[in-house]
């Protein structure tokens, strides 16, 4: 059983990761992609559905290695602020904020899954 704290993070990290794949989505598709009417780049949300699942069900394994795929959607964000484009700096902003909170309390949440099992 999860204590509350534990259940907060949790919907936090998972809300974070399926806006995170929302934001990639709408950002190549429809709010600045690369190309008019959309890019062929809209596929890098393509990673972040392989480990759904186990985000929402909380699974500290997949926990673990989506911590370090969603640096990747980090380095990209921090690229991407210095576009030209105005849409593609705010899109790349709040990847940026979504990968971030992910990232902090998918840490939190493996530390207290981890201490609640031992």
């Amino acid at each position: 059983m999860m204590t509350k704290p534990t259940q907060t993070v949790l919907r936090l990290a998972t809300a974070a990761w399926l806006l995170l794949l929302l934001v990639s989505l709408g950002w190549e598709l429809w709010w600045a992609p690369l190309r008019p009417g959309g890019s062929w780049l809209a596929l890098k949300a393509l990673p972040l559905c392989l480990p759904l699942a186990g985000i929402v069900r909380g699974k500290v394994y997949t926990y673990q290695y989506s911590l370090m795929l969603v640096l990747a959607y980090q380095a990209e964000a921090v690229m991407r602020l210095f576009d030209a484009q105005a849409a593609s700096r705010w899109c790349a902003a709040a990847a940026l904020l979504c990968s971030s909170v992910f990232f902090i309390a998918g840490l939190r949440y493996v530390q207290l899954a981890r201490r609640e099992a031992a």
